[in-house]
């Protein structure tokens, strides 16, 4: 993950962010262990909120996930400014093609702290759901994080 000057980890004291990327690195690992599965929109959420919830700019990231919905990978793939990431998709369908992913979930932050999703953000979580449908990569949710919570496009009835 981003250590610059874009990263909320920018803030914090050598010692805290050594300890903020020991911690990320274990959960991240655990959620890659054989038959650890992500269960709940909320579980994604909390993992994905520690990755890039309290960032000051856009991010948009994704986790790819197995047929099991096990953790493949976490890729935080655009960075953008305050209010807006430019997202291409061709990125994403090359990266899922590269882990042999059977799913993702699709997330970025709002640094407003905002958890509403805009009308840019459905039409784009509908154009990634038509455009991995071609390579046989389903989307279970996108995740918005920021403030102190996650809006999840599945348990709104979004996807």
């Amino acid at each position: 993950m981003a250590d610059g000057v874009q990263s909320w980890r920018y803030g914090l004291q050598a010692r805290e962010r050594s300890t903020v990327e020991r911690a990320l690195a274990i959960l991240g690992s655990r959620m890659r262990e054989p038959g650890y599965a992500l269960t709940s929109p909320d579980a994604a959420g909390d993992y994905i909120a520690l990755h890039i919830g309290a960032d000051p700019c856009e991010r948009f990231a994704v986790l790819y996930l197995d047929g099991q919905n096990s953790v493949i990978a976490f890729e935080c793939h655009f960075t953008g400014t305050l209010t807006q990431a430019s997202v291409y998709p061709r990125e994403i369908v090359q990266t899922a093609m590269r882990h042999n992913a059977a799913a993702v979930v699709l997330a970025h932050n709002h640094p407003s702290g905002s958890l509403s999703p805009s009308a840019a953000d459905k039409a784009l979580t509908q154009a990634f759901k038509q455009t991995l449908a071609l390579v046989d990569v389903r989307v279970l949710d996108h995740i918005i994080v920021g403030g102190r919570g996650s809006f999840s496009f599945a348990n709104n009835g979004l996807l």
